[in-house]
């Protein structure tokens, strides 16, 4: 990654905040829980506040959405930092991230499809009498077919143009950082306690793909750096992702921000809001006549200011 971070980017001194939605749909309110979330701590720290556009997925992210991003933020009354960095203008810094963990053999092609994968996994399950162990988000955990496949081979595959993503080899990344690894969670009132990583449970994470050159993972980690984020304030949903970037900091020598997990709004069957589920979008609460007051007194926000 880059030596030095932009002029923009450095850190005043002063406790650094972001929000990061995904352009991938319109927001919804629990987009506006997170970023009312970060504008609330920001402003009790005395902090500065931070929009990042997260854009890597170049099949499901629009440009309406971005326009979206921002009129729905303004409608709440947010205001961020300029410039605003969108992850698709920097994929060099990706780029040679992740050729720093090849050279150091931290990282290895793997050529499975998803059916091979399933089928990897069942024919264990099978020889076992057991299931197989699942990551935190419930996806089998990667049986390691291609861990030990030939340089020369995967080299071949490689320039052949075989679709192939690039693994974390998760035991060796653990090897390297030793024990002890974590980060300080951090409540509203500013207290802080030490949580211990389990980044062993992830198996092999994905860090790049053939035609996505970074990961979430990566991305987020490159990022958080490059801007000088000392606080990072996310829904619980990606508590235990943070075992992965923890991993990741210590392994490119990079700071830990402080992390602090907000609540998860649900729908009426029980299940988080989620674009995948066609969650109503702040958009369409607009369209109803819904003030923006409103929204901020409901997910217990101050007015802006």
């Amino acid at each position: 990654m880059p030596a030095h971070p932009p002029d923009c980017c450095k850190s005043s001194g002063r406790p650094v905040f972001r929000f990061a939605p995904s352009p991938n749909g319109r927001l919804h309110l629990g987009h506006a829980l997170s970023a009312l979330t970060n504008e609330a701590l920001a402003r009790r720290f005395g902090g500065r506040l931070l929009l990042r556009i997260e854009d890597i997925d170049r099949d499901r992210c629009r440009p309406e959405f971005v326009d979206g991003i921002r009129a729905d933020l303004d409608w709440l009354g947010i205001r961020f930092e300029q410039p605003v960095r969108r992850q698709s203008g920097h994929f060099g810094d990706y780029a040679s991230t992740l050729a720093s963990l090849r050279a150091r053999r931290l990282v290895y092609p793997c050529f499975c499809s998803r059916r091979e994968i399933r089928a990897a996994v069942m024919a264990r399950e099978s020889a076992a009498g057991g299931a197989w162990p699942a990551d935190p988000d419930g996806a089998p955990l990667y049986p390691g077919s291609c861990k030990m496949l030939e340089e020369t081979e995967a080299a071949r595959q490689i320039a052949a143009g075989e679709p192939h993503v690039l693994r974390l080899d998760m035991a060796q990344a653990m090897a390297a950082i030793g024990d002890g690894a974590g980060y300080e969670l951090f409540d509203e009132e500013g207290g802080r306690r030490f949580v211990a990583v389990r980044p062993g449970r992830w198996g092999d994470v994905v860090l790049a793909r053939k035609d996505v050159p970074t990961s979430y993972h990566l991305a987020v980690v490159v990022d958080d750096a490059l801007q000088g984020v000392t606080h990072v304030v996310r829904g619980r949903d990606l508590e235990a992702a943070t075992d992965i970037h923890v991993v990741l900091q210590r392994l490119l020598g990079l700071p830990t921000p402080l992390y602090h997990f907000h609540r998860l709004l649900i729908d009426e069957d029980g299940r988080k809001l989620a674009k995948s589920r066609s969650s109503e979008s702040l958009a369409a609460l607009r369209e109803r006549g819904v003030a923006a007051a409103m929204i901020r007194h409901e997910l217990g926000a101050c007015p802006a200011g």
